[in-house]
């Protein structure tokens, strides 16, 4: 087997440059589906929230009412500091 080139090894860095920026954005939300067919978002935190799709259901019928629950306890609540 023949070493690749150094035009072909350039070209396979820059493609790999290429792939590795439009893997994931700062901060942007991921979805998957899990083997056992939950669905995980990643970029929350160091691990993925998995929930199966009821669930998901469920935490999304009460989003109004968890935004409210989040303002009135905004003040017990630990937050990151703005920039």
């Amino acid at each position: 087997m023949a070493e690749p080139s150094k035009e072909e090894l350039l070209a396979r860095i820059a493609e790999l440059e290429r792939q590795a920026g439009q893997k994931k954005k700062a901060g942007a939300l991921s979805f998957k589906v899990s083997d056992k067919g939950a669905v995980s978002v990643y970029g929350m935190g160091r691990f993925p929230v998995t929930l199966y799709y009821e669930q998901w259901l469920r935490l999304l019928a009460a989003a109004d009412e968890l935004r409210a629950f989040l303002e009135e306890n905004k003040s017990k609540l630990k937050l990151k500091e703005e920039v």
